[in-house]
């Protein structure tokens, strides 16, 4: 099969390895050469880590190497059957591509988004064919992240959809379909994770370690929210909850945060710049205050816990309420797109019902703020005493 990606930065050049690991040939698309020789060099010191870890052989590297292609030409994409991009998250850019790109490949190739949350609707009305357009998401760093989102625009065909999900499972991934919705899945759930968080700061409750601290000991994320936050860089994060936000029409459970606006107005933008929440040292390590306080035997961190997670399940069981995906997608997406310890739908399950209702009424209660509310589903599952699962 014949794959073309575009954009040779970190996630196009991911893609393109996934794809050619798979046995397809593959022609990575950029406008500028500087970027495709740093792509090809990149990969080669990935592959080389690979082969000192056991993990592929010589054979293999050439073999994976010598499926993929290094292009300056979009026409050079003309024999695809499939097309990825991977290129800056704006609209009118990703149009104007595409309407290109349609005039040199042929009527039955696929042509893909890897957006994590702008509209495919749109994009696919921008090509004479909208119904061969579809969203196929990746996550960073695509080789070992599991999951890809694929989200099927209203004009996307059957054939279209279904193909394209035979071609990510063939990739040796899984495959959770989404509703064209802002966000998608993860980047929709997942809102809370840091939005809770940072509102827990801005009441004063505690500080960020002592919330990263309380996630991780009590909940066992990988990463605190702040951490994460970090990790990811202020300015996108802040961005990406921002997009959603106005989506959504400005719904209050997704508004954004000050403290997370005027970070990134001042460039503490996490480990790429050296200071964020967290100061970090010249291995990109954080610096933890001595203030830092533990968290994982005390109230305290037990509360931040249940009022980050109970948020998280409310967001996943409104997805499940309003047929973003099912629910075996949603919590496939958490755990194997973000790295969640479990599933958020199970999660609900194990706490219990009744256990999610009466902490958002107590958060409602409290607040007054429509943010709180309860999703229809928890509250009707609760009243017939069922399960989400």
């Amino acid at each position: 099969m014949n794959i073309g990606i575009i954009g040779s930065g970190t996630m196009g050049s991911g893609i393109a390895q996934v794809a050619a690991t798979a046995g397809c040939k593959v022609k990575l698309y950029d406008t500028n050469k500087t970027a495709l020789n740093k792509a090809k060099d990149t990969l080669e010191k990935i592959l080389l880590r690979l082969i000192e870890k056991g993990r592929i052989d010589t054979e293999e590297k050439n073999r994976i190497q010598g499926n993929i292609s290094y292009v300056d030409s979009l026409k050079d994409l003309s024999d695809s059957n499939l097309t990825i991009e991977a290129i800056i998250e704006d609209l009118s850019i990703k149009k104007k591509l595409f309407i290109e790109l349609e005039s040199y490949v042929t009527d039955d190739c696929i042509i893909a988004s890897n957006t994590s949350s702008l509209s495919i609707a749109s994009i696919a009305s921008s090509l004479n064919k909208p119904e061969r357009c579809v969203g196929i998401h990746f996550f960073n760093p695509a080789p070992l992240m599991k999951l890809v989102e694929v989200i099927p625009a209203i004009q996307t065909s059957s054939e279209v959809l279904e193909k394209s999900i035979q071609v990510i499972s063939d990739w040796k991934k899984v495959v959770a379909v989404a509703k064209d919705t802002p966000g998608f899945i993860v980047n929709r759930v997942a809102r809370p994770f840091y939005g809770e968080a940072l509102r827990i700061y801005e009441e004063g409750i505690a500080d960020f370690a002592t919330i990263d601290d309380a996630m991780k000991s009590i909940g066992k994320f990988r990463m605190g929210p702040f951490e994460l936050m970090d990790f990811i860089g202020n300015d996108v994060n802040y961005i990406v909850t921002e997009t959603v936000f106005t989506a959504f029409y400005f719904d209050p459970r997704y508004k954004p945060a000050f403290t997370q606006k005027r970070f990134a107005e001042a460039g503490y933008l996490g480990r790429k710049s050296g200071k964020g929440y967290y100061d970090y040292d010249e291995n990109g390590r954080i610096v933890i205050p001595s203030k830092a306080k533990e968290s994982h035997d005390n109230e305290l961190g037990q509360k931040i816990f249940d009022r980050v997670l109970v948020m998280l399940i409310n967001e996943a069981a409104d997805a499940l309420f309003l047929n973003i995906a099912s629910a075996e997608d949603i919590d496939n997406a958490m755990t194997k797109g973000v790295n969640y310890p479990k599933g958020l739908l199970a999660w609900a399950d194990e706490k219990g019902i009744d256990w999610c209702v009466s902490k958002l009424d107590e958060l409602y209660n409290e607040y007054h703020e429509d943010r709180y509310r309860c999703s229809p589903l928890l509250r009707k599952l609760n009243r017939e005493d069922k399960t989400l699962f």
